[in-house]
């Protein structure tokens, strides 16, 4: 596990490792990891800009107005959206295309606190519209200006790290799939998505993470006396380690050029990816920030050997042509 000390130690050397005006945007931080992770970037960074999407324009006055106070040189720019749905992703990437020349990072946390069957208005399974298609959307259409960035460039998405399962080709939207199958289903999902993009791109890193139990408003629905039985991370440790694996030179692109992140110390390694080899480009990881399990890693080697990150890929590309060409 990498301690809190060491990450909180590696947090503070942001700003002198990176040039100033480091670009991020955050999708789903009108709450929850999100937002701590969004002001722990203001906090940090030296003249940041972070654009933040989000339902709630009330939490996003809120947020902006804690921000400017963590840090008055930054610009924090909120876009009301609800990025459930394929054609509002493309139009937010649009107008931050219209703004932007790079961005160093993406970071993705939309969820729904919710196990229905329930349908977006394009007819994607909503729940996995915001944990899968959506994020996959935003970070294609954002791709062009993460490879210009001229230092960090990474995407984290916010999910189940770690906790991979048999991905079921024949319900990959999850419509079917039994309750207790969905989390391992989703993740391996995300997981191989990010797989298949990142073989275009070896010049960014993406990691898929699990935070741990967080007290934020996708439990809100849980029955409180399940809530008394489970051990919570802080949120502000939560946005203190999300910052890290948005930052750490632990986890490399895969581009042996590329030296980016702030430099590794206090026993902290070089992560091992999702092929089983260190730096590979991409990584699965837990709420300790630490890589997936031998386990996970042979499930997923399997999986790949099976051919699901092309099926993966064909069948998101299939969906994302039914909605926007079809």
């Amino acid at each position: 596990m990498v301690s809190i000390s060491a990450i909180r130690s590696s947090n503070s050397r942001i700003f002198s490792t990176f040039p100033t005006g480091l670009v991020a945007v955050f999708v789903g931080a009108t709450s929850g990891i999100g937002e701590a992770t969004l002001k722990k970037f203001a906090q940090h960074v030296n003249n940041p800009r972070a654009y933040f999407i989000g339902r709630s324009q009330e939490a996003a006055d809120r947020i902006v107005a804690e921000c400017q106070t963590l840090n008055p040189r930054g610009e924090y720019i909120f876009r009301k959206a609800d990025v459930s749905l394929i054609r509002v992703v493309d139009d937010v990437c649009e107008e931050i295309k219209a703004k932007e020349k790079s961005i160093n990072i993406l970071f993705l946390s939309c969820g729904v606190p919710s196990l229905d069957r329930s349908r977006t208005a394009e007819g994607l399974h909503l729940l996995a519209a915001l944990n899968y298609y959506s994020r996959i959307r935003f970070i294609t259409g954002l791709l062009p200006l993460m490879r210009q960035a001229p230092s960090l460039r990474r995407v984290v998405s916010v999910g189940g790290g770690g906790h991979e399962d048999e991905l079921d080709r024949t319900d990959f939207q999850a419509l079917k799939l039994p309750v207790e199958k969905l989390r391992g289903h989703l993740t391996s999902l995300v997981t191989l998505g990010l797989e298949a993009v990142a073989q275009t791109v070896p010049e960014v890193s993406f990691i898929h993470d699990y935070p741990g139990t967080v007290r934020t408003k996708l439990l809100d629905n849980m029955p409180e006396e399940v809530l008394k039985t489970l051990t919570f991370m802080p949120i502000d440790e939560s946005g203190e380690r999300h910052l890290f694996l948005a930052t750490s030179a632990k986890f490399p692109t895969n581009n042996e050029a590329d030296v980016m992140g702030v430099p590794l110390s206090d026993g902290v390694e070089v992560a091992v990816g999702t092929s089983g080899a260190m730096s590979s480009g991409i990584y699965s990881v837990g709420a300790d920030c630490e890589s997936a399990s031998l386990a996970v890693l042979k499930l997923l080697s399997h999986l790949k050997e099976r051919g699901l990150v092309q099926e993966v890929s064909q069948h998101t590309e299939g969906e994302f042509y039914r909605i926007i060409d079809g």
